[in-house]
């Protein structure tokens, strides 16, 4: 069951530090190289950090995607939402595990070149490849990469940490 913790306190430490924009605390010494087993209803699902739009939830599987390392995520997409078209510093693969996503690639979203991928699809979106995506039904994710997870929007109207404050 310690791994189990220290998936959930990594997942609040991702969030926390996420939303107050700073890295989070250290983990737990080796919490990586522990074997690590996880059903599904032992996640701990947040709010996502704030360079995604609201509504996404996530939960941290597995390393720290905000440091230097490997990390797997799973996110919850609800019906209709969309990430514009951004990139990443490193490689970004994600695996469907429900509903159906529709990703596409450049610098500008293109409803008509977004393709589906639905329970089972994979996407490797290597490094500095522009895309985008909309989930065209509830949709749980799988991501993973090497950290840390950072998203640059094309266009910075679209990053939400810009949008005006209420």
């Amino acid at each position: 069951m310690t791994s189990i913790r220290v998936a959930g306190l990594v997942t609040t430490l991702f969030t926390a530090a996420a939303i107050a924009g700073s890295a989070p605390p250290p983990q737990a010494a080796d919490a990586d190289r522990e074997h690590l087993m996880i059903q599904p209803q032992e996640l701990a699902w947040a709010p996502a950090p704030p360079f995604f739009p609201p509504g996404q939830t996530v939960a941290v599987v597995s390393g720290n995607p905000m440091e230097a390392g490997p990390f797997t995520v799973r996110a919850k997409l609800p019906a209709g939402y969309r990430i514009a078209p951004h990139w990443h510093p490193s490689d970004e693969h994600v695996t469907v595990l429900s509903g159906t996503l529709a990703m596409g690639l450049g610098e500008h979203f293109d409803d008509k070149a977004l393709h589906d991928l639905g329970p089972g699809g994979f996407a490797r979106m290597p490094a500095t490849v522009r895309h985008y995506a909309v989930a065209r039904t509830d949709t749980l994710l799988q991501v993973h990469g090497m950290g840390p997870l950072v998203l640059h929007y094309e266009n910075p109207a679209d990053d939400p940490r810009n949008a005006p404050t209420k």
